[in-house]
């Protein structure tokens, strides 16, 4: 059975004393008594959206062959309300169990990874990837290393573990441009979205030379056909990831939030919130390509009606799954502290699988989803043999 259409293995919600709130935890798979996924916090969120997450994750590790599941945490809480960190920090603590021998969390919509380190320093589990580092052979050397990768130094001031998602997304457009034989100078793209995600494919774009045509935050869109000054406009961002109107150029067109996804462009980037296509905006889609920067971005309803428009979609799984593939090259000693090689591997896998779905779709109109589905489906069942030959040697996880 594939991860799509089967069920989770485990599903479990709890209820924060002090405010009510509520929080869930979907673990999908497990492989070596292991799964990955971030822990998201949005006003909203439901124990759906958090297995559909969950459903993604254990397709992202499968596809890119990670010895490890799929999970995924949310809580439905306001990250911009002062109560945030007591909220995050109390339901890390109930689901302490799980994070210290099963889960590896990190970095989510509304929960920055310094974040959920600081709450896991006050429980005293050093760092979000506890759960791995515990399983190695040497656990304080591989919290170096860790450490080590995530705050490498890379251009524009920022550090490795805070761009690698959005430097993965940026490879999937460039994937589809040379799948395609497009010029990377005549490419425009449009992206929903401009935090951790967003803003980290928009930068790699542009240093890519692609027009970056649209960006949008929480308070409208940014449109400029000639392309925007995407390194300036980052600048400009406060620390949810929304950008100072008063200081933005005059030539830059301010529309209203939607207007990003009728941006005509030939690439849309949706890298903010789940369900940003829906049946009753889908109509409005300009773009020759969608490329899912944000989980769950495109619903099922409405990516079939792109389909049937000649628009493929590169799903989620495939796109986004950047962050978490490097977390555990990382985790794994396949990777270290040099961005270059992390930047290496992450360009030429990237590259390699969206080239695979597009020869599918191009050749038989394949939807990119259903192969990389079989993609998974393949990967999972060599990954869950090798999980069972080792299962007495947990350690080996972990070098």
């Amino acid at each position: 059975m594939t991860a799509q259409n089967a069920e989770p293995l485990m599903r479990l919600t709890w209820t924060d004393p002090v405010t009510g709130t509520h929080g869930y935890l979907v673990v999908h798979t497990l492989v070596s008594g292991v799964a990955t996924g971030g822990t998201r916090m949005r006003a909203g969120c439901t124990m759906g959206e958090v297995e559909d997450l969950a459903r993604g994750m254990a397709n992202k590790t499968a596809t890119f062959n990670l010895p490890v599941g799929g999970a995924k945490g949310g809580i439905d809480f306001d990250p911009k309300d002062p109560g945030a960190f007591g909220v995050l920090e109390r339901f890390c603590s109930f689901l302490r169990p799980w994070l210290e021998s099963h889960w590896v969390t990190a970095e989510d919509l509304g929960v920055p990874q310094h974040l959920i380190d600081d709450v896991f320093a006050k429980l005293g589990l050093q760092q979000s990837y506890h759960a791995a580092i515990g399983r190695s052979a040497d656990p304080e050397r591989t919290l170096r290393r860790v450490q080590a990768g995530l705050n490498a130094p890379v251009a524009g001031g920022l550090l490795l573990g805070d761009v690698v998602g959005g430097y993965g997304v940026a490879q999937a457009c460039q994937g589809v441009a040379a799948a395609w034989g497009w010029d990377d100078a005549e490419t425009t793209v449009a992206i929903q979205g401009i935090g951790t995600m967003g803003g980290g494919a928009a930068w790699y774009l542009h240093e890519a030379g692609m027009r970056v045509v649209a960006v949008a935050d929480a308070a409208g869109t940014l449109y400029r056909p000639e392309g925007l000054d995407i390194p300036a406009l980052l600048d400009l961002r406060d620390n949810f990831g929304e950008i100072d109107r008063s200081r933005v150029p005059a030539e830059v067109q301010l529309l209203p939030r939607d207007a990003v996804v009728g941006i005509e462009a030939d690439i849309f980037v949706p890298a903010a919130i789940s369900y940003a296509i829906r049946e009753d905006n889908v109509d409005a889609i300009a773009a020759k390509v969608v490329i899912e920067a944000a989980n769950a971005a495109t619903t099922p309803q409405a990516e079939a009606l792109l389909v049937t428009r000649g628009i493929p979609v590169i799903p989620d799984f495939v796109a986004n799954a950047g962050a978490a593939a490097w977390a555990w090259w990382l985790l794994l000693g396949e990777v270290g502290a040099d961005p270059a090689d992390s930047f290496l591997r992450l360009r030429t896998e990237m590259q390699a699988k969206v080239a695979l779905l597009l020869t599918e779709w191009n050749v038989d109109r394949v939807p990119p989803r259903v192969t990389g589905w079989q993609l998974a489906a393949n990967n999972h069942v060599v990954l869950t043999q090798a999980a069972t030959e080792h299962a007495e040697r947990p350690a080996l996880l972990i070098p």
